[in-house]
């Protein structure tokens, strides 16, 4: 079966209540303003995306990595945007929604620059389904190992702390709980590091007496720590639905394979458009291999947070990048301040890249 067969039939077996293909895309409206914290993240997301070219480029002499996505430095309040941005708003109904890297094999590739961001339509349209691959690059101002080990500390001491509220409930109450409900004493008395993840129950509120009134504090308290530990703990691949159908479109348009890859402040991770539908497709795994979340650092888009670690680590390691203000000057005097960073360095995981990807980089 070829690339687009299987992403049509995945795409078939998608919810669409968490997004219906089929359905017309809703145009964005344009931004009127733009804040330094957006200014930040779009610099660190250029620092990520020229972090993985470089690296690609200085290890392959096979594949060349070009940059394809839009390239365009304006931004909301400067003279032309409405106008630029009505264009993107067209190109993502007609063209879809271009990945930022695309990688060629050298003898395909008949370009001195590494960037074709500002192509016309028509020549793009000859040389894109010439690539091997196209990559969309997330980036996430974590470093990935810190984060995990604090979570992986906090989760062993929550699951302490809930022990020992069960310790206490048994050991002080069980009588008393038996009588009023022996299924929800049956639960705590089950309860282990194991199983915790899984244990549900409706809290309680017993008061004709005072050990009852302590009862329900223990068993509220227990179910506070149960519903932290089964939160999303973990750092995430992070495709916005909404961007699923434009990536789709791209697809179908140019039937190149595509990708995504999540930049940290120390690694970074990859995964496949095809498996991303795959996960979405089955319901059950929806709350373990990912959450579907309102993100607020993202203009509280609806994104998919997939567990970065279970996923290909195709850097492994990437240096901390030097970093220096700067000042935007737009209309009515109004100054904006934000961070931007130097290159880093990188190390390319080659056999993680080759099961992702399915080719060798050099």
């Amino acid at each position: 079966m070829s690339y687009i067969d299987r992403i049509n039939e995945l795409i078939c077996g998608v919810n669409p209540d968490i997004i219906d293909f089929s359905a017309e895309r809703q145009r964005g409206t344009a931004p009127t303003q733009v804040s330094s914290e957006f200014l930040t993240n779009k610099e660190q997301g250029d620092w990520a995306e020229k972090t993985l070219l470089e690296v690609i480029n200085k290890n392959s002499t096979r594949y060349i990595a070009v940059k394809y996505g839009r390239d365009d430095n304006i931004i909301a309040g400067e003279d032309g945007f409405k106008e630029f941005y009505e264009d993107y708003q067209n190109e993502l109904d007609t063209v879809g929604k271009r990945p930022d890297i695309l990688i060629f094999d050298r003898d395909d590739y008949k370009y001195e620059d590494i960037s074709i961001s500002h192509f016309p339509i028509e020549e793009l349209d000859k040389i894109v389904p010439l690539a091997k691959c196209g990559i969309e690059v997330r980036s996430s101002a974590f470093l990935i190992n810190k984060y995990e080990e604090f979570m992986n500390n906090r989760n062993d001491m929550l699951i302490n702390e809930a022990l020992k509220i069960k310790r206490i409930i048994i050991d002080n109450y069980s009588d008393i709980l038996i009588k009023k409900d022996n299924e929800l004493y049956k639960i705590i008395n089950l309860l282990t590091p194991e199983n915790i993840h899984v244990i549900s129950y409706r809290t309680p509120c017993w008061r004709t007496s005072q050990q009852l009134c302590e009862l329900s504090s223990l068993l509220k308290e227990l179910k506070n720590i149960i519903t932290q530990i089964t939160k999303r703990t973990f750092l995430s691949i992070t495709p916005k639905v909404e961007d699923l159908k434009v990536v789709y479109n791209w697809i179908k348009r140019y039937q190149v394979p595509h990708y995504y890859v999540q930049v940290f402040f120390d690694k970074a991770y990859g995964i496949s458009f095809e498996k991303i539908l795959n996960l979405i497709s089955n319901t059950e795994l929806e709350g373990k291999e990912y959450f579907i979340e309102g993100d607020i650092k993202n203009q509280n888009k609806t994104t998919i947070k997939i567990h970065a670690n279970k996923e290909m680590n195709v850097l492994e390691k990437v240096s901390l990048p030097e970093h220096y203000s700067e000042m935007k000057e737009l209309g009515r005097g109004r100054l904006l301040y934000y961070v931007k960073f130097k290159n880093s360095f990188s190390i390319l995981n080659k056999e993680q890249w080759e099961q992702l990807f399915g080719f060798k980089i050099i």
